[in-house]
């Protein structure tokens, strides 16, 4: 299958956008108090903060598989458009 120079573009994008959005939310979310316990109480990572680096994980494996699907269909699309 063959993406077209539109699509392959669309999913670079995406893959890019996943890296500026979800590290800046990870940022955000390790700063908020509800992401570790108080220091007197042991001071660990809580689940609101280990369910969130799972999500950011995740969605970053993901944004760069988008990516790299739309770096794969526009070489494909200029050498198809070459060899033409």
């Amino acid at each position: 299958m063959k993406l077209s120079r539109g699509w392959s573009l669309f999913l670079v994008g995406f893959g890019v956008w996943s890296w500026i959005i979800w590290p800046t939310f990870l940022k955000n979310i390790w700063a908020d108090p509800r992401s570790f316990t108080p220091a007197a109480s042991g001071g660990g990572a809580t689940g609101f903060l280990m369910v969130h680096a799972l999500l950011v994980t995740a969605s970053l494996v993901l944004g760069t598989a988008i990516g790299v699907l739309g770096v794969r269909g526009f070489l494909a699309h200029r050498r198809s458009a070459a060899q033409a």
